[in-house]
């Protein structure tokens, strides 16, 4: 089912191209499932992984999720989801509320995939400087509380032997990429 996902996965993303870069999109949802798998996460999970933007930003619906997939993987990737006709930042708040309450395994899905545009982000601001932030819809503080309040609320509901080790890398990337906002 992993393959499956990761081919429909590149398919869905096809053409797209990661923010900042000429890489292709589909290497972000890559490694959010690798992220996930080396955590030793399930197959849903993983597959969710791969398919987590598929919603949000190509034609697919989640209806073809569900089809493909079945209910738990849909059900991940919809957690996820952000729904684009609200703002920028009721969106955002979504998933701060989200993750206060959610499932482990939603929270496993969200820090991964938050983790990774972290990462994203650090690499693109030492190559190519504040310039970087002129392709966001919000600039640095607004992206800084983003990432401040994932951090701060991703453990709640959690035992700490729950979280897998990329929380902590998290919590440290968002240190390194906002230390004075």
């Amino acid at each position: 089912m992993k393959d499956d996902a990761k081919a429909f996965a590149e398919k869905a993303h096809e053409g797209q191209k990661r923010k900042n870069s000429d890489a292709p999109y589909i290497t972000h949802p890559i490694r959010v499932a690798e992220r996930l798998e080396q955590a030793g996460c399930s197959e849903e999970l993983v597959c969710a992984g791969y398919l987590h933007d598929v919603v949000e930003d190509t034609v697919y619906e989640i209806e073809d999720i569900e089809e493909k997939f079945g209910t738990t993987v849909a059900e991940l990737v919809a957690a996820h989801t952000e729904d684009k006709s609200k703002s920028w930042q009721e969106r955002k708040q979504h998933t701060i509320e989200t993750i206060k309450t959610a499932k482990k395994e939603v929270k496993y899905l969200i820090v991964a995939d938050k983790l990774d545009n972290l990462l994203g982000l650090e690499k693109d601001l030492k190559e190519q400087g504040d310039v970087v932030w002129e392709k966001f819809n919000a600039g640095m503080d607004k992206q800084a509380w983003y990432n401040r309040s994932i951090a701060e609320n991703m453990y709640q509901g959690l035992k700490k032997s729950e979280a897998p080790s990329y929380f902590m890398a998290y919590e440290e990337a968002v240190k390194r990429v906002f230390p004075n906002i």
